[in-house]
């Protein structure tokens, strides 16, 4: 068997190639029709003046779809159908939008196979990466489904004069969001985003990706079976430059996730209208095997860590730090798992990982790993494309001996690669982990929980994970999730995750006297009569 290499030079694969999962079941064609493409693209804002643009199916390499773009003009329609919409909904109580949410996740978990299918049609992971796209968006209906009350309701603050002067925090929807979302997680970073947009009484334009606009598409029809009014949430499709600027230049607050330098684009263009935007953006996540660590737990943790969505996950870990004392003993268990991982396209369970979603990602990859060998990296397992699988699947990798010249050591390589480093002392791995400009996501493995916690505080990523890979964070709904550095700003989930599409508006009600000179008193009296006050509150310590 033979596969190739970044530069286009066919090799012979090593007897210890990772094993092709079970084949049979459904086909991407036969599970996304020309009916059901034909049936979605209906819910693109899109005039036909904007032309067509093909997809391809990542497991075969075929052409999936064929898609209508939309124009500057289209962004506009889409925008004005949406801002008409968005008051009415609005205007509905915070419950009633909340039921909808709440009906949506029954949707969901009754029709998983459906969104399921087209995942992994776009995307070509697999189908139980797949899953946790529908295991995000349905713990994130549900919260805000149950929550969303609670943090929009209105909030009683101390007035300037207690007794006298009444104050009411209120929270009003922003109006349309602009939501431009990736091809990584599709379902997740288009849904995912626009839960709270919606319940907190916003509509919604959204620019996914085009290639995997499907998944977004399927899940607007499905929330409009679910009770949201068919104008409140519009997609329009088209290139990042051409499209994503109009979006831009028309929202009332952005919410994009993407690379860290489109980020920096988006977030100039808002800034310059003096809109507000929250941008999740890359990483070079660390994982941190400290000396206690149970290394048969943190062996298959590293595996989710590094390799689920091949490694197309922005919160997944690229750089693996182990304690030198169990190096040896950890990289020989963690590789013996990676070179067992079961790679397969089926549109079933069983698989273990799918493959890479363009010939992009697979150059990147197959470019970082050959540079890296080059320059004198060891592969433990993996390192080579496996086009007999299918025309994008790269073998689960890991690097040992990588060093800081490489490309690999710092730039995100976003497919199922990951380098192998060493370290003595606790103090010299946060280091390490956080000489990143990134910071995102990390991940601490120790028997002591006291300890894992103490280093997840020097750790400085959004999000720490203590004995998980990300699930454990990211899964917690309530809990705010983002990047610091150049990962980012902005959070998405808990209270924050729903109050950055709101505007805060405080109510003041003044009773009795004003807060000025009154019933003859001059300015002088005032004053002296007002700094009596002051002193007398702080002394009473009212707030």
């Amino acid at each position: 068997m033979t596969d190739i290499t970044a530069d286009g030079q066919a090799r012979t694969a090593a007897a210890g190639s990772n094993p092709a999962a079970p084949g049979g079941g459904r086909t991407v064609a036969s599970a996304v029709t020309p009916a059901v493409i034909a049936r979605l693209a209906r819910g693109v804002t899109a005039d036909g003046e904007g032309g067509t643009a093909d997809t391809i199916a990542p497991l075969t390499g075929e052409t999936l779809a064929t898609l209508p773009l939309s124009t500057p003009a289209d962004v506009e329609r889409a925008f004005q159908v949406a801002r008409r919409a968005q008051p009415a909904w609005a205007a509905l109580p915070v419950r009633r939008r909340a039921a909808v949410l709440l009906r949506f996740h029954d949707l969901l978990l009754r029709r998983q196979d459906e969104v399921l299918d087209l995942i992994q049609a776009e995307t070509g992971k697999a189908r139980l990466h797949a899953f946790e796209e529908v295991m995000a968006v349905a713990s994130a209906a549900r919260h805000y489904g149950h929550r969303a009350a609670s943090y929009l309701r209105d909030r009683r603050r101390g007035g300037a004069i207690p007794g006298l002067t009444s104050a009411v925090e209120a929270r009003r929807p922003k109006g349309v969001i602009g939501q431009i979302s990736p091809w990584n997680y599709p379902f997740e970073l288009s849904v995912g985003d626009a839960l709270p947009a919606f319940v907190a009484g916003n509509a919604v334009v959204n620019k996914p990706d085009t290639q995997t606009a499907l998944t977004a598409l399927w899940a607007r029809e499905l929330f409009i079976e679910a009770g949201l009014p068919a104008e409140v949430w519009q997609i329009v499709l088209g290139d990042g430059p051409v499209v994503g600027p109009a979006v831009v230049d028309r929202a009332d607050y952005v919410a994009f996730t993407g690379s860290t330098r489109t980020g920096r684009e988006v977030a100039q263009k808002a800034a310059a209208r003096l809109v507000g935007a929250s941008l999740e953006l890359g990483g070079k996540n660390a994982m941190l095997v400290l000396a206690d660590a149970d290394l048969d737990r943190a062996a298959e943790g590293a595996v989710r860590a590094c390799f689920s969505s091949a490694g197309q996950l922005c919160i997944s870990i690229e750089r693996l730090f182990v304690h030198r004392s169990v190096a040896e003993d950890f990289l020989a268990r963690f590789a013996e798992r990676t070179a067992a991982l079961r790679l397969g396209g089926g549109l079933a369970y069983g698989a273990d990982m799918g493959s890479l979603v363009s010939p992009r990602q697979l150059e990147t990859v197959g470019r970082h790993v050959d540079e890296a060998v080059k320059a004198g990296a060891t592969v433990v397992t993996g390192g080579r494309a496996r086009p007999d699988l299918g025309p994008l699947f790269y073998e689960p990798t890991i690097l040992d001996g990588v060093t800081p010249e490489m490309a690999v050591c710092a730039e995100e390589t976003f497919g199922p690669v990951v380098s192998i480093y060493r370290f003595d002392t606790d103090d010299e791995a946060v280091t390490a982990a956080n000489a990143t400009p990134y910071g995102l996501n990390s991940s601490v493995w120790t028997r002591n929980l006291r300890r894992g916690r103490a280093v997840a505080a020097r750790l400085h990523t959004g999000t720490v994970n203590v004995n998980e890979a990300y699930a454990a964070a990211y899964g917690s709904v309530a809990s705010p999730m983002g990047g610091m550095g150049d990962s980012g700003l902005g959070r998405r989930h808990g209270a924050e995750g729903i109050l950055r599409y709101t505007e805060a508006q405080t109510v003041a009600v003044q009773r009795l006297l004003p807060i000025g000179p009154s019933m003859g008193m001059d300015d002088e009296k005032f004053a002296r009569l007002f700094t009596t006050g002051l002193k007398a509150m702080k002394a009473f310590r009212l707030k």
